[in-house]
């Protein structure tokens, strides 16, 4: 995730003021440095490190905390609002007709970029279609062919064409029935002459709505000087932050969004086309600071249980809460979470489970794949009822028998028990995070499905 260094750091940083009622300029000092290495090690534009700590130092020491707030508390608020101001508002996309033109270098992630973002917008009850006009790139009409299969979309594309206008052109006919265009472009290694004279030709027949410059999160200082270039030619309206589920620092795209005075339009955070988020800055600074991101966490919860089409009642979460946890419960709790992602991008949304609590968890706790998944399943099959609902008295010659049964080895179906587990030692962390009371009443929110769940990390 971008900048999560800085998160780890400021929480650490930040917890050493635990118990104060005043704060010090040494204690505000140190959070500056703190805030200072980690955006720098990120990649972000010094002058921008710069503006930011010292405005965060000024307020510190300057303001008035409001009467028993505690000092931790005062600088977290001082340091989520400078942040969120730091990286600005969210590009603004109306869920309307509009057309989106993609920009950026080969290999930033356009192509999955746009198919991704079609995605999106056709889970708001849009009907989306993407035109890809990458003549140069071989392979590319292909890649953008299956990648809008699997989104399940509208697309255009000719392979054999070599005039990219003409094709964005007859797409623009061809889909003419879709709510949103998205045009994806062709990349080149660099920004050569030849990249931005395309671009702007094509600019000039679809006329688009927004233009968005894709990034990929490791690009680094590189970046500031690229989105000039494109803000020249087409101007660039909002920025999309790709590959950010590896250990890309991902600063160079703020330095972007600075450059060309615009903001953050989508995350993508992995190879799937349903691994991208809207940027929201609030809850991306609120996970950032381990405080949690209630409201993209409701959307997730709301998209994976109509994926699983698990029903309301087949999931009681104070049941699970009071330790009545079976291995039905965990078949569909697997599948639900495999379709919420990864389980460190969960996390972070949860409050309080981000940082330490996470990474006290097994690396593997959730780690399930879609071919384990169906292992699992062949193999409870092959369980009885009793087995299933108490799988802790499972013993060698039961192991043998479902083995047998299932067809499947008797390592796989250790491998299930253990998991088991594993499922059984996350839920006791749940248990042990803040009063039982919240505790239900959160995961009571996150079944019904996002319901009331918006709102920043302040109230």
């Amino acid at each position: 995730m971008v900048l999560d260094d800085l998160g780890s750091s400021l929480r650490g940083t930040l917890d050493n003021l635990r118990g104060k009622s005043r704060i010090s300029e040494d204690d505000i000092e140190e959070v500056v440095k703190e805030i200072q290495r980690s955006l720098l090690s990120a990649d972000v534009d010094v002058s921008l490190v710069m503006e930011l700590s010292e405005s965060i130092e000024t307020r510190a020491l300057e303001e008035e905390p409001p009467a028993g707030t505690p000092a931790r508390d005062f600088v977290l608020r001082i340091v989520y609002e400078e942040l969120v101001g730091l990286i600005g508002d969210s590009t603004e996309l109306p869920l309307s007709e509009q057309t989106i033109l993609l920009a950026g270098l080969q290999g930033s992630g356009k192509t999955t970029s746009a198919a991704k973002m079609a995605w999106w917008f056709s889970t708001k009850g849009l009907k989306p279609a993407v035109i890809q006009t990458d003549t140069f790139r071989p392979g590319a009409y292909d890649q953008a062919k299956q990648m809008t299969d699997r989104a399940e979309v509208d697309f255009y594309g000719n392979p054999d064409g070599e005039d990219p206008v003409e094709i964005a052109r007859n797409g623009l006919e061809a889909t003419a029935e879709a709510d949103v265009h998205i045009v994806d472009t062709a990349g080149r290694h660099a920004l050569e002459d030849d990249l931005i004279a395309e671009i702007e030709e094509i600019e000039a027949v679809v006329e688009p709505d927004t233009s968005l410059l894709v990034l990929d999160a490791a690009i680094g200082q590189g970046a500031k000087e690229q989105a000039r270039q494109f803000d020249d030619s087409i101007g660039i309206d909002g920025v999309v932050i790709t590959k950010l589920d590896g250990t890309a620092k991902g600063g160079g795209a703020l330095a972007a969004v600075d450059q060309t005075d615009s903001s953050i339009a989508f995350l993508g955070t992995g190879e799937e086309v349903d691994d991208v988020e809207r940027f929201e800055p609030e809850g991306f600074i609120s996970r950032l600071l381990g405080m949690g991101d209630l409201a993209q966490l409701a959307e997730r919860v709301e998209r994976a249980m109509s994926e699983t089409d698990i029903e309301e009642d087949d999931w009681d979460p104070e049941d699970m809460l009071q330790g009545n946890f079976t291995l039905n419960d965990m078949q569909k709790q697997l599948e639900a979470m495999n379709n919420m992602g990864p389980l460190s991008q969960v996390l972070d949304m949860i409050p309080g489970m981000g940082g330490g609590i996470k990474n006290q968890l097994p690396d593997d706790a959730m780690d399930v794949t879609e071919e384990r998944m169906h292992t699992f399943r062949v193999i409870m099959d092959s369980m009885t009822e009793a087995e299933k609902e108490y799988p802790r008295a499972i013993g060698a010659s039961q192991i043998e028998r479902i083995a047998r049964g299932s067809g499947k080895s008797e390592e796989s179906v250790r491998e299930l028990l253990q998991q088991f587990k594993m499922m059984e030692k996350t839920i006791k962390q749940f248990q042990g995070m803040g009063s039982d009371k919240e505790m239900q009443r959160m995961m009571q929110q996150m079944q019904q499905q996002g319901g009331g769940m918006g709102g920043g990390p302040f109230g």
